[in-house]
């Protein structure tokens, strides 16, 4: 199936865009819907991050006309069965806010020891048309949940979440971040078939171009 020309992402969150496109690089043409575009609004209450993706990706590619490419993250702390999971953005309730989701987190686990807090940072990625689905991914970061925040970058849960050398993912540079992270891990995973989707057509000789 093939797509022409750059990507769109399923979202007008311009942060996202540049994460994404920093993680594809050169690879990968990204771009936002247009502003005079009226998106579908999607209700993200699936009970997995790959649904959610596909029903994010589905969505504009129909109402657009395009090539959609969507994403779903979260984390899944081993000492809560998998929580927040799904539930990540909205932890501690209406309306979202990553700070107070942080709060709840550290006072859910405050009485775990350190040797039981392992989790992961959990993404998926689709991207379809209007014809269907394209290509989907996942990927993911192993870690634990500090006892504190620490460390000034990332967003959302990345000041408690260490990686293995006790380090807060708020404390990787970005350039570090872009190669473990479980947002890399998926993009890199799903480029392969967006770029045979993009690009490796065959054609009537049989040759590829």
């Amino acid at each position: 199936m093939r797509v022409q020309g750059a990507i769109t992402l399923a979202s007008r969150n311009a942060g996202k865009l540049a994460e994404l496109a920093a993680l594809a690089g050169s690879r990968l043409e990204l771009r936002l819907p247009p502003d005079d575009a009226r998106l579908p609004e999607v209700a993200e209450d699936a009970d997995t991050y790959l649904e959610n993706a596909l029903a994010k990706a589905r969505a504009v590619a129909t109402a657009l006309g395009v090539a959609a490419l969507a994403d779903d993250s979260g984390l899944e702390v081993d000492a809560l069965g998998g929580e927040p999971g799904v539930r990540s953005a909205r932890y501690a309730g209406e309306p979202s806010d990553a700070a107070r989701n942080r709060r709840a987190l550290l006072n859910a686990l405050e009485h775990v020891p350190a040797a039981d807090r392992g989790a992961r940072f959990v993404c998926a990625v689709a991207l379809a048309n209007q014809r269907g689905v394209i290509a989907v991914a996942e990927g993911e970061l192993r870690g634990t949940i500090a006892s504190q925040e620490r460390g000034g970058g990332g967003f959302g849960y990345d000041p408690i979440f260490e990686v293995e050398d006790g380090r807060s993912v708020a404390e990787l540079p970005a350039a570090e971040k872009n190669r473990r992270s479980h947002r890399a891990v998926a993009i890199a995973a799903i480029l392969p078939s967006v770029r045979a989707a993009l690009f490796d057509v065959a054609d009537p000789s049989g040759t590829r171009r």
